[in-house]
C-alpha cells in the first residue's frame, strides 16, 4: 500500500506541479499588462486554476499521510514559529472561497505572537483542514469565527461555523478513519472521510489536543486546538531578527534547472525568469550533470525521477566535482521521510516536494548576500 501511495503521489504531483507553476506564471505576466481588456478575464481563471490546483494538492497529501497515519511514522520538522501568524495566513488563503460561497469569516486574536514548537506545514494542514471544513459545510449567508487565544500555558485555536452541524451518534467517532465519508457524498462538495483524522494526529504529535463539539444537525459546530506554547528561550533571537532585516541585501541568482517532464521545466523556468534568475535547463541527468559543473550556477534543481542517470546520482557527481560551492535542490514527487533522508545523503541541501510551494522557491533563489 504504501508504495503504491508513493507511487500515486509521485505521478499527481508531475501534473498538478506543472499546472500550478503555470498559473503563477500567468498570473505575473498579466500583472504587467493591467490596462488589456482581457486582463479581468485572465485573473479570474488563475484564481480558479490556483484554488482547484490547491485542492487537489491538499488532496493528495491526504490520501499518502494516511499510511503515516496509521502507521504512526509523521515525521516532524520543528522550528519556532508563532502560530497567530501561521492561522492569519491560512484566513488569508480560504477568505476568497468563503467570499464567493457568500460566507463570512471572522478572525479574533487576542494575543499575538504565540510561539509554539512545531512543523509549520504539519500546523497549517491542521489549520486548513479545520477552516476548509468550517467554509464547506456552511451554507451562503453563514459565518465561521476563528479565535485565536493565549489560556495558560496553551495557545487555543477556535474554529466555530453556523454549518450543517454534526450528527450526536457521529460525534464520539468524528476523528476516526473515513467516519465522515457516507455522510458527505451526498452534498455539493463531498470528502475522502480522512481530513479530521490527519488533524487529530498531528495535534496529538505536538503535544496538543483536540475536541469536537456541536449541538446537532443544522446548529453549527466548534473545533477546538490546545498547542503548548514553546519556552521563551524559543522564541527569535533579537539580533537574528535585526541580522535579517538589516543585514542583507537580494540579488541576483544564477539558477540551472534539471527536469525530464517538459511542462514542468518550461513553467519553472519562465518562473524563476520571472522573479529575477538568470536559467538555463537540461531535460536529462548526464547533460544536466556535465552543464552544472561547467557552469557552476548558484542553485541547481534537480528532478530526482531522471531517466538514466537519476538525481541522486547528478547530486553525488556536482557535489564531488564542486564540493560546497552550489546549492543543490532536489525536485521530486515523493514525499516519504525515506526520500528525504537519501536526498540528503546524496548530496542535496534542499528538498522541494512537487508542486512546488512557490514562496519557498523564490525565498531559496533570492536568498540574501551577506558579502
Amino acid at each position: 500500500r504504501d508504495q503504491f501511495l508513493a507511487m500515486l503521489g509521485h505521478e499527481l504531483r508531475n501534473p498538478l506541479g506543472a499546472v500550478l507553476t503555470a498559473a503563477e506564471v500567468l498570473e505575473i505576466a498579466n500583472q504587467g499588462r493591467p490596462d488589456t481588456a482581457g486582463a479581468p478575464v485572465v485573473a479570474r481563471q488563475v484564481a480558479v486554476i490556483r484554488r482547484q490546483g490547491t485542492v487537489l494538492t491538499r488532496l493528495v497529501d491526504d490520501l499518502l499521510d494516511v499510511a503515516r497515519v496509521t502507521s504512526g511514522k509523521v515525521p516532524l520538522e520543528r522550528q519556532r514559529l508563532d502560530v497567530a501568524e501561521l492561522v492569519r495566513r491560512a484566513v488569508e488563503a480560504v477568505s476568497a472561497r468563503a467570499t464567493q460561497g457568500g460566507i463570512e469569516v471572522r478572525l479574533s486574536v487576542e494575543t499575538a505572537p504565540l510561539w509554539v514548537s512545531g512543523d509549520a506545514a504539519r500546523l497549517d494542514q491542521v489549520v486548513s483542514n479545520l477552516l476548509t471544513n468550517a467554509v464547506k459545510y456552511t451554507p451562503a449567508g453563514g459565518q465561521a469565527d476563528v479565535t485565536v487565544v493565549q489560556n495558560g500555558r496553551d495557545a487555543v485555536l477556535s474554529f466555530r461555523d453556523t454549518g450543517v452541524g454534526i450528527e450526536p451518534e457521529l460525534l464520539p467517532q468524528i476523528f476516526e478513519l473515513f467516519k465522515q465519508a457516507e455522510r458527505t457524498l451526498v452534498r455539493a462538495e463531498g470528502g475522502l472521510g480522512i481530513g479530521l483524522t490527519l488533524v487529530r494526529t498531528l495535534v496529538e504529535l505536538h503535544g496538543g489536543t483536540v475536541v469536537a463539539r456541536s449541538e446537532g444537525l443544522g446548529r453549527g459546530s466548534e473545533f477546538v486546538v490546545r498547542l503548548p506554547l514553546a519556552s521563551a528561550d524559543a522564541r527569535p533571537d533579537a539580533a537574528e531578527k535585526d541580522a535579517e532585516a538589516h543585514g542583507a541585501r537580494p540579488r541576483r541568482r544564477r539558477v540551472f534547472v534539471v527536469e525530464d517532464h517538459e511542462d514542468n521545466r518550461n513553467s519553472l523556468v519562465a518562473l524563476l525568469e520571472q522573479i529575477g534568475c538568470s536559467v538555463h535547463s537540461a531535460s536529462d541527468g548526464a547533460t544536466g550533470a556535465r552543464a552544472i559543473v561547467a557552469d557552476r550556477p548558484d542553485v541547481a534543481i534537480v528532478d530526482i525521477g531522471l531517466p538514466g542517470m537519476d538525481g541522486y546520482a547528478v547530486a553525488r557527481y556536482v557535489r564531488e566535482a564542486l564540493q560546497q560551492d552550489v546549492i543543490l535542490v532536489a525536485l521530486t514527487g515523493y514525499g516519504q521521510p525515506r526520500d528525504r533522508e537519501m536526498a540528503a545523503q546524496a548530496g542535496f541541501d534542499v528538498h522541494l516536494r512537487k508542486p512546488v510551494d512557490v514562496k519557498r522557491l523564490r525565498a531559496l533563489v533570492t536568498a540574501p548576500s551577506h558579502s
